[in-house]
């Protein structure tokens, strides 16, 4: 076995191994790999290797990355991330893992990372380490790594037709384009860092708003609400899986509500109108990625339908 360089000329390999090990729950496509793995300006090229046998043949990679964005916002620049660790199965228990996990920390180390997380990367494929991969967790924790919370994606098979919230006093609208700078300006303000960073990636990658439901006050954005469906520009998060599904898969989130406009029943619309909104597109699952608030989205008929654990670890202290 040898370790080599992060090479896109491996795509087929890599995507290879990865379903070879995940396919059943978490089917992998080319061009969502490209996206997440290669093309995505945070992945540390000199931090992600691949694993190869004598016949030089693909048993084993990791993508690691570090915030390398020149977008003015709040994120955390001390911060690296593992996308995802894979080995064949078939290679398992010689150490392989922990040779590429070490060796990931000390290069990210290296360019001043001082806190390591097991996914939640920029365009990242998992909140956390997927809650049925106990071994996995296992195996981390053996590593220095310690769970922070759990998380979910939820599901709804729309059973039923949602129509739009009937209130007068706010209106809610598919955000037009000519709204960009007043959707950005609404998210700096009240959701600063990760937000606004993904809002504005999304019209960087031609969006045209058709994937933002906004909820107005007076002519005023109070809230946001983000959905996916396959005609997005780009694959987004919570429809990454889509695959398993023969139906029409779409998503919903992230979304927000002005502080000041909280507690009033908007946040709960807003979730009724991008169901409402998808269901106008034909979509006959939604899914909602990375959340803690499993109880609020039961009002809407959302379940639970993976879970993660989230893993960090300090990395700045020890030689």
């Amino acid at each position: 076995m040898k370790i080599i360089a992060w090479n896109r000329n491996r795509l087929e390999e890599l995507v290879e191994l990865w379903n070879k090990e995940l396919a059943d729950d978490f089917p992998m496509r080319e061009e969502l790999f490209i996206q997440n793995s290669f093309a995505d300006v945070n992945v540390s090229y000199d931090s992600s290797f691949i694993a190869v046998d004598d016949l030089d043949r693909v048993i084993g990679f990791v993508v690691a990355k570090r915030w390398q964005e020149q977008i003015d916002v709040k994120m955390e620049s001390k911060r690296g991330w593992i996308q995802v660790l894979l080995v064949d199965s078939a290679h398992r228990g010689k150490g392989m893992g922990t040779l590429l996990l070490e060796r990931v920390e000390a290069h990210l180390k290296g360019n001043g990372v001082e806190e390591m997380q097991l996914g939640g990367d920029p365009f990242h494929y998992f909140s956390g380490i997927p809650n049925q991969y106990k071994e996995a967790q296992k195996w981390v924790e053996q590593h220095g790594y310690a769970k922070r919370i759990d998380t979910y994606d939820l599901i709804n098979h729309l059973d039923m037709k949602y129509d739009l919230p009937a209130d007068n006093s706010i209106a809610f609208s598919i955000l037009k384009k000519e709204e960009e700078a007043d959707l950005i300006l609404f998210l700096e303000r009240c959701f600063p860092g990760r937000w606004v960073y993904e809002t504005m990636k999304y019209f960087e990658m031609n969006g045209d708003g058709r994937e933002f439901v906004v909820v107005k006050k007076k002519g005023q954005i109070i809230g946001f609400c983000r959905i996916n469906d396959s005609h997005s520009p780009f694959i987004a998060q919570n429809v990454y899986w889509s695959p398993l599904f023969e139906q029409e898969v779409g998503g919903i989130g992230p979304l927000g509500i002005d502080v000041n406009e909280q507690k009033q029943g908007y946040g709960l619309g807003i979730v009724q109108a991008a169901i409402a909104y998808l269901q106008e597109r034909n979509i006959k699952t939604i899914i909602i990625d990375w959340t803690i608030l499993v109880d609020f989205y039961k009002k809407l008929d959302f379940n639970p339908w993976k879970s993660y654990g989230v893993y960090l670890k300090d990395i700045s202290k020890g030689g």
